[in-house]
């Protein structure tokens, strides 16, 4: 079974880009890990293909090389807080259907092109001091995200939300000390909640 994992520098964590296989320190790691204790009994293929510092135009500019090639039985996408920190000094803030558009495009060519169950995971922003204004854009860019979720995805991961809960007794930047690229702790998390997200897509998958 071939699981796919896309998205930015929180999907890429330090990957060798040479080999696909190679799932860096992040979330990929310990999602792997978990599904593999959960599954025992299946063979899974586990592709990294996630790019430092990728937006949603990226994912675009990729479909074809990076998605529909790869013919991936489930494809999980994280992306999105790039397209509002990559505008927030001056503000310049990429228009909500632009942003929509883009996605949207990734989105039909996965459920046009190939017979992949799709895992949306949403942006999440720790609160951090020099980042707060983000949130003058994500709030918004979240919004579509769950509105291209109802359309397209198998299953979602509202991370912004499950990260919030999950700070309740413990200092948030314990997850992501910069507010945006997860420590281990924060990694292991996405990685745990990752599992709980997809295992009813490996279940329909397995058949």
């Amino acid at each position: 079974m071939k699981i796919l994992f896309q998205g930015d520098s929180i999907t890429d964590a330090g990957r060798d880009h040479s080999n696909p296989h190679h799932l860096g320190e992040g979330y990929p790691k310990y999602a792997a890990q978990g599904m593999q204790e959960a599954f025992p009994d299946v063979d899974f293929e586990f592709i990294d293909l996630g790019i430092s510092g990728n937006q949603t135009k990226d994912l675009v500019a990729r479909l074809q090389s990076d998605f529909v090639d790869v013919q991936p039985d489930i494809v999980s996408i994280l992306i999105g807080i790039n397209d509002v920190w990559h505008h927030a000094a001056e503000k310049d803030w990429i228009p909500n259907e632009v942003f929509e558009e883009r996605y949207r495009t990734v989105l039909e060519a996965i459920k046009t092109q190939t017979k992949a169950k799709i895992l949306m995971l949403e942006p999440f922003l720790i609160p951090v001091a020099d980042k707060q204004v983000f949130w003058e854009d994500l709030p918004e860019k979240i919004n579509i995200i769950r509105k291209l979720a109802r359309e397209y995805a198998d299953a979602y991961l509202a991370l912004d939300g499950r990260l919030n809960e999950a700070f309740i007794g413990t200092a948030p930047t314990a997850f992501a000390a910069d507010g945006v690229h997860p420590t281990e702790m924060g990694a292991r998390y996405i990685g745990s909640q990752y599992v709980e997200a997809v295992s009813p897509l490996v279940q329909a998958v397995k058949g």
